[in-house]
């Protein structure tokens, strides 16, 4: 379970379901870079795992509607926190990780001096 919360884009679909619930097409657009098929599984493995509900509604044509359930609405606040923590941060977790890389390079130069 930690895994499937844990995970990047389960975490911005379950954000973006915090709204209410939306049409397939809505939530990709709404999380840029996520493709059909991750979308897909993970939508899948959310509403496996009852934390998301799929409604079919039998119209022309087929609209498709996701929503939070009960048990993942009470995810949605420690999720916004860690969503807002992780915003706020960025620029220094993009720093710590361009400063590890340089030294990595660094080392893996000074090696292949060797």
């Amino acid at each position: 379970m930690l895994a499937r919360v844990g995970e990047k884009w389960s975490i911005l679909i379950i954000m973006f379901l915090a709204g209410g619930p939306r049409h397939l097409p809505e939530i990709k657009r709404a999380i840029n870079g996520i493709s059909q098929r991750i979308l897909t599984l993970c939508l899948r493995g959310l509403e496996r795992d009852e934390l998301v509900k799929r409604t079919v509604r039998a119209v022309m044509p087929l609209h498709v509607e996701y929503e939070l359930t009960p048990l993942d609405r009470s995810l949605t606040e420690p999720l916004t926190a860690l969503g807002l923590w992780a915003s706020r941060h960025i620029a220094d977790i993009d720093a710590a990780r361009a400063a590890f890389d340089e030294q990595e390079t660094l080392q893996d130069d000074v090696l292949a001096d060797r």
